[in-house]
């Protein structure tokens, strides 16, 4: 299901934007926005950023915002020039441009260059029914991975979650297949996280968990879950493989304190051919207008403009209209 942001109500953000005018003497373009499925924030936030941009773009242009995608495979789709803007992952960026051999097979994706970065934390976390601790006792990622009834549920593939899972288990001394050849762990779409969960179908579920996620937020609120603290040999075997470990603060149901995980990061990030002006503006208007972002959702609220163009909240190259926007703010010199 795809939504084209010119006709696009659900995300009317009422708010005067910038006051340039719209280019009207260009010609029209066709945009897409690489997402991820319906209830998830990325979909929501490409619908915010298209009714963002909307207004300043030639008259007659169009952006679809593509109701599918996620952390991996979006850089993949940009690259390849088949959504000229999308959200990614900082770290899924980075690995994509290297060809990370076992998520992209060595294949280096180096026509996608980076827009807008640190958008806000994007965490993996492990959260456990608490129903299932009661009955087994299991309340310790460790414990609950030994346990051979344990059902585990998470995203399909495309998404950043089941790599990071599968360093997971790894880290412990799992396997991911494993799991899957004792029909023990499952990949659905967000929409059926909820029943499943509520319904007992399921004991673990690893997600990404940005601030106001609306699938987290629902199970949460409808089902009681336990965020669970990954061990520190965990941690350390993911940040030898890009992911920094961190800790979460508490914004869900279900924390009882500080989290112990992991994040992604958020960037938006582009085709190198999207024009100059298009980048330019892209980058100029998200930055400049957090205050409508985070109306849309409330996970803007970790963005921090000025700190949108730094390497580290990037990993890959900018694009060359969104680096003439930062030099024109003073941000990036001239050495940079």
């Amino acid at each position: 299901m795809t939504r084209r942001a010119s006709v696009c109500t659900a995300f009317a953000l009422g708010v005067a934007l910038w006051a340039s005018p719209p280019a009207s003497a260009q010609a029209p373009v066709d945009l897409k926005i690489g997402a991820m499925p319906l209830n998830t924030w990325w979909y929501v936030a490409g619908g915010a950023v298209a009714n963002l941009i909307q207004p300043h773009l030639p008259p007659g242009t169009t952006i679809e915002v593509l109701a599918r995608g996620g952390g991996i495979a979006n850089p993949v789709v940009a690259n390849e020039n088949k959504a000229q803007i999308a959200f990614s992952n900082v770290a899924t960026a980075a690995w994509a441009w290297m060809g990370e051999p076992e998520i992209y097979k060595g294949k280096q994706h180096q026509d996608i260059r980076s827009l807008v970065g640190g958008i806000n934390p994007l965490w993996i976390v492990a959260m456990l029914r608490e129903d299932y601790i009661k009955r087994t006792g299991n309340d310790t990622l460790e414990k609950a991975l030994a346990d051979k009834t344990l059902r585990i549920i998470m995203k399909p593939a495309g998404s950043s979650v089941p790599p990071v899972a599968r360093l997971v288990l790894q880290s412990l001394g799992h396997d991911v297949e494993t799991f899957k050849k004792e029909g023990r762990l499952l990949q659905v779409d967000a929409a059926q996280t909820t029943s499943m969960l509520r319904d007992g179908r399921a004991d673990l579920y690893f997600e990404s968990a940005p601030k106001g996620h609306p699938a987290v937020t629902e199970i949460t609120l409808t089902v009681d879950m336990r965020f669970l603290d990954y061990p520190q040999k965990t941690l350390d075997f993911l940040a030898k493989n890009g992911l920094k470990a961190v800790s979460m603060p508490p914004v869900f149901k279900g924390q009882n304190g500080p989290t112990k995980t992991v994040d992604l990061g958020t960037s938006i990030i582009a085709h190198k051919d999207l024009p100059d002006d298009i980048a330019y503006k892209v980058t100029k208007l998200v930055v400049e207008n957090k205050d409508t972002l985070v109306k849309a959702h409330q996970a803007f609220n970790d963005f921090v403009p000025e700190d949108a163009w730094k390497p580290e909240n990037n990993a890959i190259p900018l694009h060359p209209g969104a680096e003439r926007y930062y030099r024109e703010r003073g941000w990036l010199r001239a050495t940079q």
